[in-house]
């Protein structure tokens, strides 16, 4: 990539918004902030005392600003994504819409139809990318098991969950057929994103499970409320492929016709006992050889921000022509629409079958 740090805007103000400005922060020499759309003058005015950064009250004084960004990302509700988005590209910049890119199937299909055909929408889908699940996906991608055939997967929601399901499965825009089920049982919850509670008290928790239906190829969709944050919940992956599988952080396959054989992805992670290094993943190995490698060390990221970082990166290389789309609109578009058949079959019993939507193709 050039020298120079990527630069890019944001349009909303609220803790994803300084989610991305800190990353920034950390990384002067790849990243910079241009500027940051806010409502109102007082909340300017809060934004460039705390963050550091210049703020604008519209997108065109944003993108019309120097140093200009090369990117934008509207971090707003979901109900203004769509129309900021609009704003953005028909101005000519490019953006980095958050996830989901639009709140309901209309209003993916609005979003698609106003700038799908621009080239300049991708999607600040970053699960992927986390360490774990980069991993996970070589060593799937590199045939270790086989023809991957099924993903369960208990971690995150939606269409988060759905992003992961599809690219460990190799699923383009294949119609799914979604059976889900919701239940409800008491659950503590003592962290939130606010912080630790100090409450150990039971409150009602939905879990939803669904299967994805992909004519031949499954996903088993399992997520209780907060999951993310809970830590009385745990996250587990499985995927299984014709050769063997991968759970969690082990490998399963076989070496020869009668010698099956587990092998771990072992990470690298300093700061432990008499490590001096710092608190940091550096790598994860399989076999003795890396298969994921932090391109940011000495930062001091945790595995999401590692995820985020790389996002912002690569949308950078993309809008330079220096790199291939991070996450393209479409993809983003189906993600959602699958999640939006979960939580429909979920609210009436009944299947669910997606259709296949503009941005198929």
């Amino acid at each position: 990539m050039s020298a120079d740090p990527v630069r890019f805007g944001i349009v909303g103000s609220g803790w994803r918004s300084e989610f991305f400005v800190r990353l920034a922060r950390a990384l002067p020499g790849r990243l910079a902030v241009t500027g940051v759309v806010t409502r109102s003058a007082a909340r300017g005015a809060e934004v460039e005392a705390g963050w550091g950064v210049p703020a604008f009250r519209t997108v065109e004084e944003l993108t019309a600003a120097s140093p200009a960004p090369e990117f934008v990302i509207p971090s707003v509700p979901w109900s203004q994504t769509a129309p900021v988005t609009a704003r953005l590209v028909a101005l000519g910049v490019p953006v980095l819409a958050e996830t989901p890119p639009a709140a309901g199937l209309a209003g993916l299909r609005e979003v698609w139809r106003e700038t799908g055909g621009s080239g300049l929408v991708q999607v600040a889908e970053q699960y992927p990318l986390m360490p774990g699940h980069a991993a996970r996906r070589a060593v799937a991608g590199e045939g270790v098991i086989g023809e991957v055939t099924s993903v369960q997967l208990s971690s995150t929601h939606l269409y988060h969950a759905v992003s992961l399901i599809r690219h460990l499965l190799g699923i383009g825009f294949e119609p799914a057929t979604v059976t889900a089920r919701s239940f409800t049982a008491p659950l503590a919850d003592p962290l939130t994103k606010d912080g630790w509670s100090g409450d150990l008290t039971p409150k009602d928790a939905a879990t939803t499970l669904a299967l994805l239906d992909f004519g031949g190829r499954t996903g088993l969709y399992d997520f209780t409320d907060n999951q993310w944050w809970n830590p009385l919940r745990a996250r587990r992956m499985v995927v299984r492929g014709s050769l063997g599988e991968i759970v969690d952080d082990t490998v399963v396959r076989m070496a020869d016709p009668r010698t099956p054989v587990a092998s771990p992805l072992v990470r690298r992670q300093t700061g432990t006992d008499l490590n001096l290094e710092g608190r940091e993943l550096h790598h994860i190995a399989f076999d003795g050889r890396v298969v994921y490698r932090n391109s940011y060390v000495g930062a001091g990221f945790s595995e999401d921000d590692l995820a985020v970082v790389d996002l912002l990166c690569r949308t950078g290389a993309w809008v330079r022509g220096e790199g291939p789309e991070p996450y393209p609109l479409a993809e983003g578009c189906q993600d959602h629409l699958i999640g939006l058949a979960i939580t429909e079959s979920a609210r009436t019993g009944q299947p669910v079958t997606t259709a296949r939507e503009p941005w198929a193709g």
